[in-house]
């Protein structure tokens, strides 16, 4: 062997010294990875778990808002129901509210002034008015 071999030979020797270290670096965390792979299995299987349940309260998060939707568009109409028949109690309601006042009036026995003499002072006749007010 020519001394030029020797050369190559020796720092190829070098080079696979150097690799050595990266090598067994290397080993270590194959090993880790061979070992936590139960590990590893068992985070995926949960991930899949969760997504699954996930999917799943998304599912019923979708059906409940379109009850909510089914429902917000009911009640639209009976809130639409509702004042066009406010819009025609109100003046039926003001109308009967006139003529209880009139039947009030009329039906009304005949003040207690008429047949009594009037009040001596003022005092007297503002508290017949406030008990006559209060009826």
């Amino acid at each position: 062997m020519s001394s030029l071999e020797w050369a190559f030979q020796g720092l190829l020797l070098l080079l696979l010294l150097a690799a050595l270290p990266y090598a067994m670096r290397l080993e270590r965390g194959l090993a880790a990875l061979r070992k936590d792979r139960a590990a590893l299995a068992e985070g995926a299987a949960g991930f899949e778990a969760a997504t699954r349940e996930a999917h799943l309260a998304l599912s019923g998060l979708r059906a409940a808002l379109e009850t909510q939707a089914r429902q917000s568009a009911s009640a639209e109409a009976l809130r639409d129901d509702l004042r066009f028949l406010l819009e025609r109690a109100e003046p039926l309601a003001d109308r009967l509210e006139i003529l209880v006042r009139q039947g009030r009036n009329a039906s009304a026995p005949p003040t207690p002034e008429a047949s009594e003499p009037s009040p001596r002072s003022q005092a007297e006749r503002d508290l017949l008015r406030a008990l006559r007010m209060a009826r």
